[in-house]
């Protein structure tokens, strides 16, 4: 008898063991289309829709499950995401710097993945869900080094509907609303298969509400009067050749501006383009100190001679204590340098290299780093009279940059950027995307120069109504709306942040409590 039963048994435990991993490995593919969901929702393409669609898949994966689980779900998520969306990081310096940063920007994902999991048990799991995919972003937007908001949800829905939200709740805002789709419609389909009926139909109503909502958005602001206009120039001069090296061609790059600009000149002589009030170079279209070096300060002053009104330049400076700034510097036609926005968020591991004696000695190579100090300041400058935002490439990225740029008078916002050391890779679509984002976000005209494109002109509902191609010299110019009304983001800042962190944080708590007095 017992034979027999060892017999009849073993089968059984075999099958339930089968069963377990059988449901562990379908999560995990689960998982991990649900990261390239995410990746495919983003820019170049225009499938936003993708992004609410992932993030229930995602929940769904993780609900109910443990923290470790949830946490290990949401990693492989992370991956599925980051690796496609940043191969653009080591495309001329290796995939280590690449494969690196998408593995811990997954950590953020994967403890989305485990907050979800835990607040799947909670009452008003929809939207605590939805909150915590904000938190989680907010997070890895300061840490580690200053943060890096690169793939927020928000900034893969410039081409959707949901993109005038951004002017009540910022990025942040977008973000959740996005989530938020995703997790009502779990959580509606989980109700309605239980028979809860009723409370399915709510949760549906739920992920509607936001897509029905978000296109009288801005009719909420507290002022919709239209501005005055200025006449905008983006000058895309091109580099001599993709990668790194175009460095070793500071002066190349730099004639290159110059030439663009002077036959801009001509062209206004001509009549054949209107006479810009403001004309925006890219960053580091002087890499030659204008300050230090007479035959750069020549050049500069023969483009804004020629032109006849000041440029915003993108120079970097010789600190002359072995350190650099990465600065736009205004160049007037008479007076030559004058105001001056000094970067604030550097890039680490490009710009600067935080531990730098420690790392050197682990990684001899990362001594390439450059050594730039950030500025301080609003990014607020005067250029030809004009109160202008200057959110230099990365910074564009994070709120607070371009958050109290406007809200320190700028009516319009530049975005002088150097995306040459990338390629042609997705990365100025994203960082595109972003620029569009913050228009709406601030109800603020936008101008992106890039060295080598995509440089843009961007109006106040961010629509492109100028675009240039890749790798070629271009001239965009263009009649563009001025602002001095703030949008309730801007007004708003950071408390959207605030108030969804404290909402996933004090359920958190009660449980807590609850566990401590049974």
């Amino acid at each position: 008898m017992t034979v027999t039963m060892r017999i009849v048994d073993l089968p059984v435990s075999v099958l339930r063991h089968r069963a377990l991993w059988s449901g562990v490995l379908w999560r995990c593919a689960a998982a991990i289309v649900a990261g390239l969901g995410l990746y495919a929702s983003f820019p170049p393409r225009t499938s936003w829709w993708l992004a609410p669609i992932a993030i229930a898949v995602l929940t769904s994966t993780v609900t109910h499950r443990s923290v470790e689980g949830g946490f290990g779900y949401g990693y492989l998520a992370g991956l599925g995401f980051f690796l496609p969306l940043l191969p653009w990081v080591g495309v001329y310096v290796g995939a280590m710097p690449w494969l690196a940063l998408a593995a811990v920007q997954a950590v953020a994902v994967g403890a989305f993945g485990a907050l979800a999991a835990v607040l799947s048990r909670r009452p008003a799991a929809p939207l605590t869900i939805a909150g915590a995919w904000v938190v989680t972003e907010a997070v890895r937007a300061r840490v580690p080094f200053g943060g890096f908001p690169w793939g927020r949800l928000a900034f893969g829905q410039a081409e959707g509907p949901l993109l005038p939200l951004a002017s009540l709740a910022g990025a942040p805002g977008v973000s959740f609303t996005v989530a938020l789709i995703g997790t009502a419609v779990v959580a509606a389909v989980g109700r309605i298969r239980s028979g809860r009926c009723r409370a399915g139909m709510g949760c549906a109503l739920l992920a509607v509400a936001p897509v029905v909502f978000a296109p009288f958005a801005a009719d909420l602001q507290i002022s919709n009067t239209t501005g005055p206009t200025v006449t905008v120039a983006a000058v895309q001069g091109n580099v001599p050749r993709m990668g790194l090296e175009f460095n070793a061609q500071r002066r190349a790059v730099l004639d290159n501006h110059v030439a663009a600009t002077e036959q801009l000149a001509a062209e206004v002589a001509a009549g054949r383009q209107p006479r810009p009030q403001l004309v925006v170079w890219p960053e580091n279209s002087s890499d030659i100190d204008p300050l230090r070096h007479r035959d750069a300060r020549t050049a500069l002053d023969r483009a804004a001679t020629a032109i006849g009104v000041p440029i915003l330049v993108g120079a970097v400076l010789d600190n002359g204590d072995g350190t650099s700034s990465n600065s736009a510097l205004v160049w007037d036609p008479v007076t030559g340098p004058g105001q001056q926005h000094v970067k604030r968020r550097l890039v680490p591991f490009g710009e600067y290299l935080p531990l730098r004696p420690v790392i050197e000695r682990l990684v001899p190579a990362a001594a390439q780093a450059g050594n730039f100090v950030p500025g301080d300041g609003t990014g607020r400058i005067e250029l030809n009279g004009v109160p202008v935002a200057v959110a230099t490439c990365y910074e564009v990225a994070f709120d607070d940059a371009v958050t109290d740029s406007v809200r320190a008078g700028a009516q319009l916002i530049t975005v002088p950027t150097n995306n040459a050391t990338f390629g042609r890779t997705e990365m100025t679509y994203q960082q595109l995307a972003m620029s569009r984002v913050r228009a709406v976000e601030h109800g603020r005209s936008v101008v992106v120069a890039a060295t080598s494109g995509v440089s843009a002109l961007i109006t106040p509902d961010g629509q492109v109504a100028e675009q240039s191609a890749m790798f070629t010299a271009d001239l965009l110019v263009g009649e563009l709306p001025l602002s001095t009304e703030l949008t309730w983001a801007t007004r708003l800042g950071p408390w959207p942040e605030a108030v969804l962190s404290l909402a996933v944080v004090l359920p958190l708590l009660v449980r807590r409590r609850d566990r401590a007095n049974p």
